[in-house]
């Protein structure tokens, strides 16, 4: 067996342990050893070198539920993740021991019609690792299937690496509205996703960009990543006049005509009517961000300026 030019891993003997991160049920996380799993036709087994927390894993701990996933049985966490092969599954020729890799973490079946017309990420039987009933990622290893694993060069980092699956968010979420270069955007939330989307959208050419949030040093942040424009809500503030004051931001003669593209990126509702009223006439609007399940939106607001609506399910 070949193996690639990299020392950073270890191959698993009978003395190895494997840990991993397991949620028993809500509120109860706990570090567990597992066995170490040995891949099946297809398959290699990774040694996962580093693992993002996305929002969704802390929705899982601490509220036993993320969007329509409730929590139904213990499970590993984590689904942004890179790592090295250390072994290698009947029939799988792309891949050797060594080869540093992103894990995709949605295993879909690659037969029905969603799959068939490029929509994975919709297929009704995916498999996607630390979303319920199924285990994640944040072990010391896992199996994954070879088709779903991507090589990187040693110039990106495993952290980097990880943070491939929420940048892909990002870019998914600007393809879904259409931004283009020289068109405005409304960004609400600058958490993560809301800064990789900041920063996808800058790399696009998309100009001006406003981005919003609660808290001041994420705004800061978000300023020196190349934010056009800043807003610090006031969760006290009426909400029109928030509204008002956002739109402004893209109309410096006074027109107040709002962003032609709006992304959601916090899930919270107060949020989502921000971004649909602050839109502008005949653009569009996209929440990115899990909330719960059931919200209020201003209906006659948007339908009556023809506000396009969308959704945006992972990438």
């Amino acid at each position: 067996m070949s193996i690639a030019p990299t020392s950073d891993y270890t191959i698993p003997t009978k003395d190895t342990m494997n840990q991993g991160v397991l949620l028993e049920k809500k509120d109860d996380l706990r570090l567990v050893e597992i066995p170490i799993p040995e891949p099946e036709a297809g398959h290699v087994q990774v040694q996962v070198k580093c693992t993002g927390i996305c929002g969704s894993d802390v929705h899982l701990w601490k509220y036993g539920e993320i969007g329509i996933f409730p929590v139904s049985r213990p499970q590993l966490l984590g689904h942004e993740s890179a790592g090295v092969v250390t072994a290698l599954g009947e029939g799988v020729t792309t891949l050797q021991v060594g080869d540093r890799v992103a894990i995709e973490a949605g295993i879909p079946c690659s037969q029905c019609t969603q799959c068939m017309n490029g929509r994975y990420h919709l297929c009704p039987d995916v498999i996607f690792k630390s979303t319920p009933p199924y285990d994640g990622q944040l072990a010391r290893y896992i199996t994954h299937p070879a088709r779903w694993l991507h090589k990187i060069p040693e110039s990106i980092s495993y952290g980097e690496g990880a943070l491939l699956e929420p940048l892909s968010v990002a870019i998914a979420a600007l393809d879904r509205v259409g931004v283009k270069f020289g068109k405005s955007l409304l960004i609400t939330g600058s958490g993560p996703i809301g800064l990789l989307v900041l920063a996808v959208a800058k790399a696009t050419g998309v100009y001006p960009i406003a981005i919003t949030d609660v808290q001041q040093h994420r705004l800061d942040y978000a300023k020196k990543m190349g934010a056009t424009f800043t807003y610090k809500v006031n969760p006290t503030k009426p909400e029109l006049e928030t509204v008002k004051e956002v739109r402004a931001l893209f109309s410096p003669a006074g027109e107040e005509e709002g962003a032609e593209y709006s992304l959601e990126c916090t899930g919270v509702e107060s949020s989502f009517r921000t971004a649909i009223m602050a839109t502008r006439d005949a653009g569009t609007c996209c929440l990115v961000g899990v909330g719960k399940n059931d919200q209020t939106i201003p209906v006659n607001n948007f339908a009556m300026r023809e506000v396009d609506i969308r959704g945006l399910f992972r990438y």
